[in-house]
């Protein structure tokens, strides 16, 4: 039953991204073209709604679903590995027209060549796991 509240949210999480045009390929065409300035108003607001997300967590002691207290790490003084990260993620983003996030939901609306999207993300987090030790972190 614990699941089920996670599933709905998820689903309604679904049906915003979907009906704001957030999974759409021309939206984020858009977007890397400079031509709009729709996706970096929903980025900004996720961005504005994570930052006092975590402030409420940190501030009110907020613990996770088994009772245990939620910490968040701080991040560690390293540019290469946001730059590279951040590069390899863009490049895939634009490239395909889709962030790791969308996936199920274009998914789930029928678009059936984005599993080839999903085996690339797949095999992408695989081959993370068999070099991570070798990757500047």
């Amino acid at each position: 039953m614990k699941v089920l509240k996670f599933l709905l949210v998820g689903f309604i999480f679904g049906i915003v991204l979907t009906k704001s045009e957030a999974v759409s390929w021309y939206r984020i065409y858009e977007m890397f073209q400079f031509q709009s300035f729709h996706m970096y108003g929903i980025i900004t607001t996720a961005i504005i709604t994570g930052l006092i997300g975590i402030q409420i967590i940190k501030r009110k002691n907020i613990k996770d679903i088994d009772g245990q207290p939620i910490v968040i790490a701080d991040k560690e003084n390293s540019n290469s590995r946001y730059w590279i990260g951040g590069i390899l993620f863009g490049l895939g983003w634009a490239l395909v027209g889709a962030c790791p996030g969308p996936i199920y939901i274009l998914i789930g609306a029928g678009f059936w060549s984005i599993f080839i999207v999903l085996f690339g993300a797949l095999l992408g987090t695989y081959l993370y796991g068999v070099f991570k030790n070798k990757l500047p972190h």
